[in-house]
């Protein structure tokens, strides 16, 4: 390779990494809807920093370590939510609740609510292919703005984050005992029927942002549900076929 092709092939390459930085305006804009002002700054960057970003040359401080500690405010929050809720719940069902709580899924819905995305800092390359809109980047940056917010303002901020924005996973856990799927088979096996079949109906949408929509049959009844993962598709499609069970 001769000194021109190089040049422009390592321009290509950092290129293809930059990205551009969000103004001090938009995170200004993301602090008034999160509701809280950083007084480090330098935590809410980190926490909006995917692994992805950078130009190769720098190391940059990703969203990472956040996300561990992130993870466990979560786990926190949602379990002293659970613990206050309903004092009729017993050990064997807040288990189930907790779990749809702290979901990879649960978080990137809240993240979409917080506008997460719009503020990311990823690589060009991860930006092309919807990183901004994936379901475990999204998740992940969402733990790790709960664990900034805590460094920076301690649990109080971090819970009214939780608050505001799982919201309506919040005002539903009352209702769900357990994962629909798992509610599901044990309706079917309760008739003496056979186990819940799930069918790939579709797969549409481009590679890096596809949807699935999957089919559901048990106990005489079928529903569909789709989403951005098999796994969530299956589970809306069993939460779907939960309401014409009750109104059958």
């Amino acid at each position: 390779m001769d000194l021109v092709s190089f040049q422009a092939t390592r321009f290509d390459q950092l290129a293809e990494k930059q990205v551009t930085e969000p103004t001090s305006d938009s995170m200004a804009a993301f602090e008034r809807h999160l509701g809280y002002k950083f007084k480090n700054r330098d935590l809410l960057r980190r926490a909006l920093t995917h692994s992805s970003y950078g130009d190769g040359r720098n190391i940059v401080r990703d969203n990472e370590r956040l996300e561990f500690l992130g993870d466990r405010v979560l786990g926190l929050l949602a379990s002293a939510f659970l613990y206050d809720a309903d004092q009729r719940f017993e050990e064997g069902e807040m288990a189930p609740r907790l779990n749809e709580l702290v979901r990879k899924e649960t978080c990137a819905r809240a993240a979409r609510r917080a506008k997460i995305g719009q503020v990311l800092l990823l690589s060009k390359s991860e930006e092309k292919s919807g990183g901004r809109d994936k379901t475990k980047i999204l998740g992940d940056a969402c733990e790790a703005i709960l664990a900034a917010l805590y460094l920076d303002g301690g649990l109080e901020a971090a819970k009214r984050f939780f608050i505001t924005f799982w919201k309506g996973e919040l005002e539903n856990t009352g209702g769900a005992k357990q994962d629909p799927k798992s509610q599901i088979q044990e309706w079917a096996q309760g008739k003496g029927d056979a186990l819940p079949f799930y069918t790939l109906l579709e797969r549409s949408g481009p590679d890096h942002a596809p949807e699935f929509l999957i089919e559901v049959k048990a106990g005489g009844l079928s529903a569909q549900g789709k989403a951005r993962n098999k796994q969530e598709a299956e589970r809306e499609a069993a939460r779907n076929l939960l309401k014409m069970r009750t109104k059958t």
